[in-house]
């Protein structure tokens, strides 16, 4: 199993935007929708400052269907 890498909220933002996933919409408090077109798929991304947990990073990718090691890519 891939060690996932440790990321921030920008980081991360960053890395799902080149893997094609786009903001949907702000959520309740500081969180954001972000949605992936090409496997049609959601998931909740908090935003706020430092590291992104690496349970919540791993729930994120789960939901999205992406790959960890594309983060490294």
């Amino acid at each position: 199993m891939t060690r996932l890498p440790s990321l921030t909220y920008r980081q991360l933002t960053t890395q799902l935007q080149r893997l094609g996933c786009e903001f949907r919409r702000q959520a309740k408090g500081s969180h954001e929708i972000w949605w992936c077109p090409e496997k049609r798929r959601y998931t909740t991304i908090p935003r706020h400052t430092g590291p992104i947990d690496r349970g919540t990073l791993r729930k994120i990718l789960q939901d999205l269907d992406i790959d960890p090691n594309d983060l490294n890519a």
